[in-house]
């Protein structure tokens, strides 16, 4: 099987450049739009599904995301199928509230934060690679099974189609490789072969989508549980008269296995974990009555990444969670994912050397990630849950005889300045914007 090359040849002043983006999910579609922007036409997008069809549930979209996201054009067709997150609140599991805050545009941001379905966004960035970039620069059904450099510098990309009937193997040589391809990316695991799995903390977490009567949801996204268990429930998107509602859960695996042997996306019933979350009910909205609307549940294990000394070698770089799984916590996972792409098409845009521009994005962008992965470890802002059951486990009336208040203020800060998502940072006007033209080499 030969993948036809759909570019014309090179301008004699100079080639134009061409990057393979190994992943067709949120972090390799918005890659692919962010290299468009600033006048990289030349994008191939290899996604190893037959059909580009996202998976997941719901997600949060900080306004840093947000801001680079509106800077592509793209926010009225987000907000089309979205919620804006106006509040959010922890609560313990006994029902008391240990803190309530205004998000988005109700916290000073100029851009809102959004609750999303998954695939709703990954329909309007795959939408926009088609429309933008021509139908051909997204290929599914092809993966990657390998990385080598050659002479020049460039990667050799070796892919494998798994079409049915068209089966096959190629390869490609692009001018730049960006291995935006997940948690257990063939590019990352070309780069650091002796990593191994993503390591498993031992918690199972739970996700669905619920379809719900708008009267029985509420406005806000809440937080809620212990130590050892949380849910987290948002609004995302209304559909008439009803609401759908995002859902996750967490709490420790009843076997204490050395490593998770299940499917990463396993369908389960939902009375298979429902009795451990009876009775919990916050802000008038009962957690079983949620799980009980939804049409299906997944189960996944609670894994991360360690993070990377390096993400790039020569014209082969990372982003996303093949660069920096984290676990979900924080709603960093998409937002950090789309700054990512951003900043790589801008480092690509103001430098002549790949592996310049590749060794400038990843410095832009690693420490940061770096400091959410290590964040999300400790529990990031969830950690309030942690000390107001640790300190009074069974409720309270006042939360600032638990935890002062501006001990509070002070973990959400810290967080929010680790990623960059503080208001002061994030009203800024994008850093990543630049004017448009050919990217050549």
């Amino acid at each position: 099987m030969t993948l036809r090359n759909p570019y014309e040849p090179s301008p004699s002043d100079g080639a134009l450049l061409h990057v393979v983006v190994a992943g067709g999910g949120i972090a390799g579609l918005t890659t692919a739009l962010a290299l468009h922007a600033v006048g990289c036409d030349r994008v191939t997008v290899v996604e190893s599904a037959r059909e580009n069809r996202p998976v997941g549930a719901g997600l949060n979209l900080m306004p840093p995301a947000v801001r680079e996201l509106d800077a592509l054009g793209l926010l009225p067709r987000l907000e089309a199928g979205a919620l804006r997150t106006r509040e959010l609140r922890y609560y313990h599991r006994s029902g008391s509230l240990i803190s309530r805050e205004p998000r988005g545009l109700g916290a000073g941001y100029r851009w809102p934060q959004l609750s999303i379905h998954r695939a709703h966004l990954q329909h309007v960035l795959a939408e926009a690679v088609r429309e933008r970039l021509g139908p051909a620069a997204l290929v599914t059904g092809v993966r990657v099974t390998g990385v080598e450099p050659l002479p020049d510098g460039r990667p050799r990309v070796r892919l494998e189609h798994r079409d049915g009937a068209r089966r096959g193997r190629a390869s490609l040589e692009p001018d730049v490789l960006v291995g935006a391809d997940g948690i257990r990316s063939a590019v990352r695991s070309a780069l650091n072969p002796a990593e191994g799995s993503p390591p498993w903390n031992g918690m199972l977490v739970w996700r669905g989508v619920s379809r719900m009567p708008a009267r029985a949801v509420g406005s806000f996204m809440f937080i809620a549980g212990d130590d050892r268990q949380k849910a987290v429930v948002y609004p995302m998107h209304r559909a008439g008269s009803d609401v759908l509602v995002n859902w996750a859960l967490a709490r420790p695996a009843e076997s204490a296995a050395e490593e998770y042997r299940g499917d990463w996306n396993r369908p389960v019933p939902v009375e298979s974990f429902l009795h451990h979350f009876e009775g919990w009910e916050f802000g008038g909205i009962s957690v079983p009555e949620v799980l009980k609307a939804a049409d299906t549940a997944h189960e996944y294990p609670m894994v991360d990444r360690e993070p990377l000394g390096r993400w790039t070698r020569g014209r082969t770089t990372l982003i996303g969670d093949a660069a920096h799984a984290m676990y979900p916590i924080g709603s960093n996972g998409a937002t950090q994912s789309v700054i990512d792409a951003r900043a790589l098409a801008h480092a690509l845009a103001l430098h002549r050397d790949p592996a310049e521009a590749l060794d400038a994005y990843e410095r832009d962008r690693r420490p940061t990630t770096t400091a959410l992965q290590r964040a999300n470890r400790r529990l990031g802002p969830e950690v309030v849950i942690d000390l107001a059951h640790q300190r009074a486990p069974h409720g309270f009336t006042d939360i600032h005889q638990v935890i002062p208040a501006a001990e509070l203020a002070a973990i959400a800060a810290r967080y929010a300045t680790t990623g960059a998502c503080d208001p002061a940072a994030a009203n800024r006007d994008s850093p990543y914007t630049v004017p448009s033209g050919p990217v050549r080499i």
